[in-house]
């Protein structure tokens, strides 16, 4: 038998042979290969191999002798409960999973019939760069990459596995995919290593503490998931997947739900008496969410603002909450682009999105201004007006200032807006706006502190409250918080069918 024959009729048995006892195995194993991944990630049996048989084209140092079938990556398609996806999975063993044009090829054909055939592209990272011996050939292979990981956005879901090195020019792939899920101890991600910053800047650190898991999740929120190894790496992947759609053109599958009376008193004791009392908004979150459903993304980074998706009577949909807990659940430059990111992939592929609101404001100090809270804030803004999915905000408390039209208000094109009876609506809180409206009244008083406090309780009577944002339309119904569940799914109900479209263009510019 030819050798070529041979080495499929070992995979095949390889792949069809163990059952349990060979999943158990993998399990227990940290770091698995490319193929155990893949095995891992589709269901048992349904993997169908592109490319097997490629090698590189590459003659120049001695490479002509040095040739292994699929030259470092094993590509095809396969089903993810019952669903169909296009994966490619760099093999570390070969070459240190360099890219080659070959290589490279190979991923571009698997990413091209992702796109044409609507089915996410699941990309498992474990490469050590381009492949040197080739030269250019291998930077143009980046490229050709980076181009079709462009066309697919917000075409097809684009997720990225880093489970090994990602260096250099090959980190911008993940980059411009969806979703980047790191594992810890095991992969990092830099543009230069630490040899290069040594010599530039004359700085020590380890390629962990310069691209590793934790940094990219806490530090730069580059990566949105980690996972301890390889295989909650890819049960994670599972399981996002199971929140998103085949493409734009299609909606999430619905899981299978009962109605009941769906009224939830825990929501009534949540919210503090006073309003400068924190709490944790994944509270209400739980309160609101079929039981178990929260799949919080990016936790560790800019934690004042807690973005992930869950269901809602079996319907997927996105959440983007302020979290009083951390910074009061201030907007920063971070929580910003944090959210923006998150607000505008949810639109691109249909997935209805819940706004739970308490926010102060915008956080103050010449760090956010220097680094430009003002086109950072504006993003959120944008990606909000933009979005044409259904929308549905309920402020809990706080709704103050420029953060108030910026977090899903009517006025930026909010389908319902809910309020609890603890909201407060306003320009600021009362206490700064009584030392700016009753300025001379509180200096001029024999006991300014009590003049002050008297002040305030009048500002609070008038603004504090959500009904006269409520007598203007801004707010569609003020709703007691038990009642809140109810209200949610009745309204997404309502909004199913939405359609909308924004005005002709060729695409609009968001500050970057």
């Amino acid at each position: 038998m030819d050798k070529k024959l041979q080495l499929l009729a070992k995979r095949e048995k390889a792949l069809l042979g163990g059952g349990e006892e060979r999943l158990a195995k993998q399990h227990k194993k940290l770091k698995l290969t490319a193929r155990e991944r893949i095995d891992l990630l589709l269901d048992k049996g349904s993997f169908e191999e592109i490319g097997m048989f490629v090698e590189h084209r590459a003659t120049n140092f001695g490479m002509e002798k040095s040739k292994f079938l699929g030259d470092g990556v094993v590509t095809g398609y396969g089903t993810i409960e019952g669903r169909l996806v296009y994966v490619f999975s760099q093999d570390f063993t070969v070459f240190g999973g360099s890219l080659s044009e070959t290589h490279a090829e190979k991923i571009v054909k698997i990413m091209d019939l992702a796109i044409k055939n609507g089915a996410p592209i699941i990309g498992l990272n474990d490469s050590g760069g381009a492949r040197i011996q080739e030269g250019v050939v291998s930077l143009g292979g980046y490229a050709d990459i980076f181009y079709r990981n462009t066309l697919a956005s917000g075409v097809i879901p684009q997720i990225s596995l880093v489970m090994g090195p990602c260096a250099g020019g090959a980190v911008y792939s993940p980059a411009i995919t969806d979703f980047i899920i790191m594992t810890e101890n095991s992969s990092y991600m830099f543009v230069t290593g630490p040899n290069v910053v040594k010599t530039v800047t004359n700085e020590d650190v380890t390629s962990e503490e310069l691209g590793g898991a934790s940094a990219h999740s806490t530090k730069s929120g580059v990566t949105h998931l980690t996972a301890v190894n390889d295989v909650e790496t890819i049960e994670k992947t599972k399981r996002l997947l199971s929140y998103i759609p085949q493409n734009w053109q299609s909606v999430t599958p619905r899981k299978k739900y009962n109605l009941g009376e769906e009224y939830r008193d825990e929501l009534c004791d949540i919210v503090p008496e006073s309003s400068n009392m924190p709490y944790d908004i994944r509270n209400v979150i739980k309160g609101i969410a079929d039981e178990g459903s929260f799949f919080e993304i990016h936790e560790d980074y800019a934690d004042n603002i807690v973005i992930g998706f869950a269901r809602l009577a079996g319907r997927s949909i996105g959440l983007v909450c302020n979290q009083p807990q951390s910074l009061a659940g201030v907007l920063d430059v971070e929580s910003s682009k944090k959210a923006a990111r998150f607000v505008r992939f949810c639109d691109s592929f249909n997935i209805p999105l819940l706004v739970l609101e308490d926010v102060p404001g915008f956080l103050p100090g010449t760090h956010q201004e220097w680094n430009a809270i003002i086109s950072n804030g504006a993003k959120l803004l944008y990606a909000f007006s933009e979005a044409t999915v259904p929308r549905i905000t309920v402020i809990t408390r706080k709704a103050y200032g420029g953060a108030y039209d910026v977090m899903n208000s009517k006025h930026i094109g909010a389908d319902m807006n809910f309020a609890w009876p603890s909201a407060e609506i306003a320009v600021m809180g009362a206490k700064g706006a009584s030392e700016i409206i009753f300025k001379k009244e509180i200096r001029e008083a024999d006991n300014p502190d009590e003049m002050l406090k008297q002040k305030e309780g009048e500002y609070a009577e008038l603004f504090a409250n959500p009904y006269i944002a409520a007598s203007r339309g801004f707010i569609d119904e003020v709703i007691l918080p038990r009642e809140t569940r109810r209200k949610l799914i009745k309204a997404f109900a309502m909004l199913e069918n939405k359609k909308e479209r924004l005005p002709d263009k060729k695409h609009g510019n968001i500050p970057l």
